[in-house]
């Protein structure tokens, strides 16, 4: 997916579990060839990565290694206010919802629900307009 001006939309996969970071990566290549996507398997890292490669869209587990998530929606934000943020989870509940609405979060995503049609979905439609409510 590219941006206004041939510019390849900026995204970054944070997730401590490889397969499923891999399977991610995968699909969404697959969807978007001109995605350029890098890779943080915990809090610190990704927060480096931010810093120096300034994605466009994270998708951002709740389970991490020290730091969680939800901690990390809200510093990314609250510095990146223009980056989209879907989390992923295997806890898909209202709770979770809340919270990650209230940390900033674009929409959030149940892992157990990976496909390429919703991957494809949730991203056209986090990219193409304002926050909805989760």
């Amino acid at each position: 997916m590219e941006l206004p001006g041939g510019v390849k939309l900026k995204t970054l996969i944070v997730e401590d579990n490889a397969t499923y970071r891999g399977l991610l990566k995968e699909s969404l290549e697959s969807l978007f060839p001109a995605m350029a996507i890098q890779e943080a398997m915990e809090g610190k890292e990704a927060l480096q990565r931010v810093e120096s490669f300034r994605p466009e869209l994270v998708f951002m587990d709740i389970r991490l290694p020290g730091e969680n998530g939800l901690q990390l929606t809200h510093r990314i934000k609250t510095s990146y206010p223009d980056t989209k943020v879907i989390i992923l989870t295997s806890y898909d509940t209202v709770e979770y919802r809340q919270a990650a609405a209230q940390c900033g979060a674009s929409s959030f995503m149940a892992k157990d629900a990976l496909n390429f049609g919703q991957v494809e979905t949730l991203v056209n439609s986090v990219l193409s307009g304002p926050n909805k409510p989760l």
